[in-house]
């Protein structure tokens, strides 16, 4: 094998792959890089079998060939090389890539390729279409209520679903909650109407994704088992789901609330950072006092002392105390975007909603902290 590459295509398709390779992976081929030359196309694949991704770059390919190399080594070194181009030259005799890059030369160990698991791209059934954009803002609006408790895999991911036409994403990790739908022209939807669970590695893969091209548009495909995405056909991804039925969020959701109250997003969220910074360290508790056009947010940390701010807001209702994770409530106000903020809730105990007249098809909710 002998190709020609820019170096910063190459660099290009390592770093939107590296991510997946488990360097502490059990079967040590899966610490490597499937490769492959022909037809003027350089392909890279790394999987965990898990979450598998691939990228084609153009090059200039003088002899195919194959084979697998460590990620990290190939990784390291092509991060460091100079602008320009890099010729690849396979020694099958010796079992070694050679890379040259103006007066630098490498010659690395490879691996054979032939054991290196076979990864389906694409399920070949109706496809989705959905814009960069909308996937974009999807994870950046729900990804922060997603569960990390590996005790709960069924939460450990976001939920898709087609609901009345349009695209709804949900996340939830028993502490609060996050919603999109999104109105959408993407085709084939209606595949989504069961749902699906998308896992937090595999999120994180499609996010790099919609970044390539905010302006372009994602292709998805599933099976029962695998959700698959490409975007120009020169970047794949396939994703294992979450096989587990997700939880009724629906009944988490107050369907009536009795008290609501609006206030300045900035102003509320600049507050609760202040005061968090006197608040228990395990709990993160602070104390939210409503009453009529005012809030003061307090906290007290046993060993450091005592914080207070009060700020105004519009409500009317009965004075009334709530507990907050304060970092549950500054994750839920950073996704939010306007200035105003409207807080629904029945009781001191009950789900509050978080809504932004700003982002009407966003609704959150954040459980109440016992102090």
């Amino acid at each position: 094998m002998n190709i020609t590459i820019a170096s910063s295509s190459l660099r290009d398709a390592l770093n939107k792959i590296q991510a997946i390779i488990d360097k502490k992976n059990s079967r040590p081929l899966l610490t490597n890089y499937f490769v492959e030359a022909k037809d003027n196309k350089l392909t890279i694949i790394g999987t965990d079998l898990e979450v598998s991704a691939k990228n084609i770059v153009p090059c200039e390919v003088e002899d195919s060939g194959q084979f697998c190399i460590n990620a990290k080594g190939i990784t390291d070194i092509v991060r460091e090389l100079p602008e320009g181009n890099v010729q690849l030259t396979l020694d099958e005799s010796e079992n070694l890539l050679k890379l040259e890059a103006h007066n630098l030369n490498y010659s690395l160990l490879i691996t054979d390729s032939q054991d290196y698991p076979m990864i389906n791209f694409d399920h070949g059934s109706e496809k989705i279409t959905v814009n960069s954009s909308e996937i974009s803002k999807i994870i950046e609006k729900t990804f922060y209520a997603v569960s990390t408790d590996e005790t709960r895999i069924f939460l450990n991911g976001i939920f898709f679903q087609q609901f009345n036409g349009k695209l709804r994403a949900v996340a939830i990790d028993g502490h609060r909650l996050a919603l999109l739908d999104t109105d959408t022209e993407a085709t084939g939807i209606n595949k989504l109407t069961n749902g699906v669970i998308v896992p937090r590695k595999g999120i994180n893969e499609l996010k790099k994704m919609s970044e390539v091209n905010s302006d372009g548009a994602i292709e998805v495909s599933l099976d029962d088992s695998f959700i698959y995405f490409s975007y120009n056909d020169e970047y794949f991804i396939s994703v294992r789901l979450i096989s587990r039925d997700y939880p009724k969020y629906e009944s988490v959701i107050p369907s009536k609330t009795s008290s609501t109250l609006e206030f300045e997003r900035d102003k509320m969220l600049q507050a609760v950072k202040r005061i968090k910074l006197l608040s228990n360290e395990k709990t993160n508790g602070i104390k939210l006092k409503f009453s009529e056009n005012f809030v003061t947010i307090e906290a007290n940390h046993p060993s450091l002392g005592e914080a207070k701010e009060e700020l105004t807001i519009k409500y009317s209702g009965e004075p009334i105390e709530i507990g907050f994770n304060a970092k549950y409530l500054i994750d839920s106000l950073n996704v939010l975007e306007g200035s105003d903020v409207i807080f629904e809730f029945n009781n001191e105990l009950s789900p509050v909603i978080v809504k932004s007249q700003k982002l009407p098809k966003y609704l959150g909710i954040i459980m109440p902290l016992k102090i």
